[in-house]
C-alpha cells in the first residue's frame, strides 16, 4: 500500500521506507523525507541523507565531546587485536546501540586496513615531506613539467591521506563511505558530536604496533583548556 508524501504527489511505499532505514540507519521520517525529495531513488536518497549528516556534523563539530566509551575488536584467532575510544556529548549516547554499533564497526575496520593516524591533520611533519618528495620524485622522473609535476602531487598526496588516516578511509563494509562520512551520519542521527580520539592495533609477531591519537580538539574543548 501506498501513501502519498508530498506535494507533488510522490507515492513512497512503506516498504521503500524500511529498506532505506536499514541501509541508512537514518531515522523513519528522514529516510521518507529523503524519498520523497529523490522521487523514489533508494540510492538517491542514501546521498542525501549522507549530506546532511555531514551538514550537521559540520554544525556540532565545534560541541564538546567529554563523554564517550572503549571498544574493541579481535581478529583472526585472536591474532590482531584493536582498542578503541570514540568520543561524544553524553553517557546516554554512548550507551545506545547505535554508538556501539559505530565502535564496533570502525575497531572493525581497523583491524582490517590498518591506518596509521585518525586524521590528516594528525599526520606528522616528516611523514607529509617524506611522502611529499617521493611523489616529486616520480613525476620529474617521468618527465614531467613542473605545473604538472604539482598536480600530480597534489593528487597522490590525496591518495596518501586515504590510504593512512582513518577518517579517510573508504569503510570495509561499504566502499561508497568514508569512516568520516560514516561518523557524520551516526551524529546525524544521534544529535551529538562524535570524535574518535585513539586508537592502538597489534598483531602477533609484529613488533611495530599502530598507536593513533588525535592532537585535534573542538572549539569548545580549546576554550575548556584555556579556562
Amino acid at each position: 500500500m501506498s501513501t502519498t508524501m508530498s506535494e507533488e504527489n510522490v507515492n513512497i511505499s512503506a516498504a521503500q521506507v524500511k529498506e532505506l532505514r536499514e541501509k541508512s540507519g537514518a531515522p523513519m521520517m528522514d529516510c521518507k523525507k529523503a524519498l520523497v525529495e529523490a522521487k523514489g531513488d533508494i540510492e538517491a536518497a542514501i546521498v542525501l541523507l549522507r549530506k546532511r549528516g555531514v551538514s550537521l556534523a559540520g554544525k556540532k563539530a565545534a560541541r564538546v565531546t567529554s563523554e564517550g566509551s572503549v571498544g574493541h575488536y579481535i581478529h583472526a584467532g585472536g591474532k590482531i587485536g584493536v582498542l578503541l575510544e570514540v568520543n561524544c556529548e553524553s553517557d546516554f549516547v554512548a550507551r545506545t546501540d547505535d554508538f556501539k554499533e559505530l565502535l564496533h564497526d570502525i575497531s572493525m575496520h581497523i583491524a582490517a586496513s590498518d591506518p596509521k593516524f585518525v586524521r590528516r591533520e594528525d599526520v606528522t611533519p616528516a611523514d607529509f615531506e617524506r611522502e611529499k618528495d617521493i611523489a616529486m620524485a616520480q613525476a620529474v622522473a617521468a618527465g614531467k613539467p613542473p605545473a604538472i609535476a604539482e598536480k600530480m602531487v597534489i593528487g597522490k598526496m590525496g591518495k596518501f591521506y586515504e590510504e593512512v588516516c582513518l577518517l579517510e578511509q573508504p569503510f570495509i563494509k561499504d566502499q561508497t563511505t568514508t569512516i568520516g562520512q560514516l561518523i557524520a551520519t551516526k551524529i546525524g542521527k544521534l544529535g551529538e558530536n562524535i570524535a574518535v580520539r585513539r586508537f592502538a592495533r597489534f598483531k602477533v609477531g609484529d613488533a611495530n604496533a599502530t598507536i593513533a591519537f588525535t592532537t585535534y580538539k573542538t572549539e569548545g574543548e580549546a576554550e575548556a583548556v584555556a579556562s
